[in-house]
């Protein structure tokens, strides 16, 4: 699992589609995930901490879970099917030692870790599949360091490391 941020919401420049988008805690991979309007509005009157009069929707799901005994502890994207994404809102209650998962759209889910301060994690397999690299210098300065880590390399190498591999076994 890898923690993410929410970065901000963008519009979609083809369809007008809000999205929301994560960045990893090191500013190196993004994941954009397209929403709805109503959960992008949610995601930004909180990200900008424009105040409303009555609570939305994503407030009043933490007002109940809070008023039944939950804290919300973290959410996580865990899934990804066809460009649908999956997430999980994990909730806690002290008093009765138990945890609660509740199935949920990313979007809802991201609305809602934001409101209660929570961690956002995404599974290794989701960000294979939705990742953008943010950091082009990072990963050429990477992929420079492996070129020349390999360009050295013999097979003889490779015996002399399983023969101290093996030894140190035994």
């Amino acid at each position: 699992m890898i923690e993410m941020r929410v970065m901000g919401i963008a519009l979609d420049t083809k369809s007008g589609s809000p999205i929301v988008v994560l960045n990893d805690l090191e500013n190196r991979r993004a994941l954009p995930i397209w929403i709805g309007s109503a959960e992008a509005s949610s995601i930004i009157r909180k990200i900008e901490n424009i105040p409303s009069l009555r609570p939305m929707t994503h407030d009043l799901f933490l007002n109940f879970s809070e008023s039944a005994g939950y804290q919300i502890t973290k959410v996580e994207i865990n899934d990804v099917d066809e460009q649908t994404y999956f997430s999980t809102i994990f909730m806690f209650n002290d008093e009765l030692n138990k945890e609660v998962q509740v199935d949920a759209r990313p979007s809802d889910a991201i609305a809602i870790a934001i409101r209660a301060d929570v961690p956002i994690f995404v599974t290794e397999n989701v960000l294979a599949t939705g990742v953008v690299s943010t950091d082009t210098q990072k990963d050429e300065e990477e992929a420079a360091e492996f070129k020349n880590f390999i360009k050295d390399i013999k097979p003889s190498d490779f015996e002399k490391l399983m023969k101290k591999n093996f030894e140190s076994d035994q």
